[in-house]
């Protein structure tokens, strides 16, 4: 796939303070140059034999007794740095690939629920290797579509994307002295800060009651108010319409509003980008008749589309054989499937962009119900059609964050897509061992606890992930056609919202007035937050509890006034400011980074700990 290019792009030649000979000088001197095969094993070595398992392990056992895991990008950040830091500021493209290739390692083996979910189904389990083959298809379709969606949602859209952000600045800041200098207190804080809130609202009821979230609160910091308050605004209208939702059958006694809201949410977004690629479609459409051509891209960005495309055709057609010879499943549901892939690796990644969640449990279960719309009824084709979304939006949202991450550091596209690609087979590989490991040694893991939850030791497993994937599989025999209606409302709400906001947005006039007088920017930031809040952003409501909307707008409302105030101080303090940092290593975003940072560091601690501790 690749067109050429150096491992730093716009940072300079590859290796630029090595000497001809390939060796590294002083105290680097046993470090292989940049670059050279013999760097790449390295990075490699350490990422699919090292960290990668270590996240692996850590993912399965939170899913299994959790029922969420972290990617371990983050962990993967900090520690790849420590085998980078010798390189210098170039060290942030090694330790950006290793943490690429752990954090896919680490993806794939959380997805041992699935495995999990069979047993509790009553379903037999297929051969470890065709599950690995299946798996690895999967997963290498995922992240061909994650590739081929990058330059819309990184370059042209420029999501936020926060965890990515967070690890953009951590490697930045540890393979440079000097950033780390001047960044030092503001990451470290807030890092310190979030694994302590971390480890309490884990361990601690009194903070597990308030629903703390340092990551949520941290990302709401990065993206800002207009992105974050919308989330709010529509958990607040989803209480209020429970009761009308209650009564017209869209939702059960005492169920939450985001088991309805994040079908219609799905929906919004979906529609919204119907919108937008639209757009993009009659921009190209201008320039070809124009024949303008697209200014050409920065050498570290560039990727082969002929040869991405036909990867991701290959691994589409893949799954399905894979699919149907192996595991004897249907070709015309496992079409349905890999098509359904191109929709939601685009509308988990701008949500994963917009609000650092990616909804891969909600893709799978909307599967099932667009599955059981087309005749489906078979819970062992269900399970794996829908495995497909499971795994494809999981490592495609990694692919998107991982180039968000490139984008800031300027790192080769294609080693990284390399580097991906190469942890999806290990991660394939481990997450039917850790299955196999973690359900051989803990026998309650089998044990159907949708049917049974007071089972001995359920307790200690709950498995949330998995219950979800069961009731959806189990509800195949029940009809509920509110559900694709709740979908088709979302959509021309998103559609009719987006198309609204274009508008308004372009109009001239409108521009001139939001830009330059006070009543304009605080009505432009009504009309963002609440009167017509972007569909994308909004969808962050739908996905989760109310409580946890709260935080994530807090941190949002934090991080703006705060930049409100730093902008009004440096103008009156000109003379002050003498050192700054990177644009985009504001304030804000390295406290919020750090919160992200250090709650992730949390979890995976809690998560190591608990499982010594359950087999010691």
């Amino acid at each position: 796939m690749e067109r050429g290019g150096s491992d730093n792009g716009r940072y300079g030649r590859a290796g630029a303070d090595v000497p001809e000979s390939g060796l590294v000088p002083g105290p680097k001197r046993f470090l292989p140059a940049v670059g050279t095969p013999a760097y790449h094993l390295m990075l490699a070595g350490v990422a699919m034999f090292v960290l990668g398992p270590l996240g692996g392990v850590s993912a399965a056992f939170m899913n299994f007794s959790i029922g969420f895991f972290i990617g371990g990008q983050v962990l993967a950040g900090i520690l790849g740095s420590t085998i980078t830091l010798h390189y210098g500021p170039e060290g942030k493209h090694g330790a950006n690939y290793i943490q690429t290739m752990a954090a896919s390692v680490a993806g794939m083996s959380g997805m041992a629920v699935l495995i999990q979910s069979m047993a509790w189904l009553g379903l037999p389990e297929p051969p470890a290797w065709k599950l690995v083959l299946y798996f690895m298809s999967i997963g290498m379709l995922g992240v061909g579509v994650g590739m081929l969606y990058t330059p819309l949602l990184v370059d042209r859209m420029q999501l936020a994307y926060p965890s990515g952000f967070a690890v953009a600045n951590i490697l930045r800041a540890l393979t440079d002295r000097e950033l780390l200098r001047r960044s030092v207190t503001k990451l470290g804080g807030g890092m310190l800060a979030g694994y302590v809130c971390g480890l309490a609202a884990l361990k601690a009821a009194v903070v597990q009651a308030t629903h703390l979230s340092a990551a949520t609160f941290g990302a709401g910091m990065i993206v800002g108010a207009r992105i974050a308050v919308p989330g709010l605004v529509v958990a607040v209208l989803g209480q209020l319409i429970k009761p009308y939702l209650v009564q017209i059958g869209w939702l059960g006694p005492g169920e939450p509003f985001r088991k309805i809201g994040f079908i219609i949410a799905l929906g919004t977004i979906l529609g919204a980008a119907i919108v937008d690629i639209g757009l993009i479609g009659l921009e190209a459409l201008r320039r070809y008749r124009a024949r303008v051509a697209a200014p050409p891209a920065e050498d570290w960005k560039r990727v082969n589309m002929a040869q991405l495309l036909a990867w991701v055709v290959f691994w589409a057609a893949a799954v399905v054989v894979v699919g149907h010879v192996a595991l004897g499943q249907p070709v015309f549901f496992q079409i349905v499937a890999v098509a359904l892939v191109f929709v939601f690796v685009l509308v988990n990644g701008i949500s994963l962009g917009i609000s650092d969640s990616n909804p891969i449990s909600s893709a799978f279960v909307l599967t099932v119900f667009i599955l059981a719309a087309l005749g489906l009824n078979d819970p062992s084709v269900g399970l794996f059609s829908a495995a497909v979304l499971l795994i494809a939006c999981c490592v495609g949202g990694d692919m998107q964050q991982d180039r968000s991450t490139g984008w800031r550091l300027g790192t080769n596209r294609v080693n990284q897509f390399r580097y991906q690609a190469l942890g999806i087979v290990m991660g394939a590989v481990l997450c039917v061992l850790l299955a196999r490991l973690f359900m051989n040694a803990y026998s309650v893991l089998a044990v159907d606890l949708f049917s049974n939850p007071n089972a001995p030791g359920a307790e200690k497993w709950q498995s949330a992930m998995t219950y979800k994937i069961v009731g959806a599989l189990r509800g195949l025999t029940e009809r509920q056609p509110h559900v694709m209606t709740a979908l088709k409302l979302g959509i021309a709400l998103g559609l009719v919202v987006e198309l609204c906001r274009k508008l308004i947005k372009r109009n001239g006039r409108y521009r001139v007035w939001a830009e330059g007088t006070v009543t304009g920017r605080r009505a432009d930031f009504v009309l963002d937050t609440i009167v017509l809040p972007s569909p994308y952003a909004a969808s962050f409501g739908g996905f989760v509890d109310l409580p946890v909307t709260v935080w994530w707008s807090a941190g949002g409302i934090v991080g703006s006034v705060y930049d409100v105030w730093a902008a009004r101080w440096r103008g009156a303090n000109a003379r002050a400011v003498r050192t700054e940092l990177p644009p985009d290593m504001s304030t804000m975003s390295l406290v919020g980074g750090g919160l992200i940072a250090g709650d992730s560091l949390a979890a995976l601690s809690v998560g190591i700990y608990g499982l010594l501790t359950t087999v010691l």
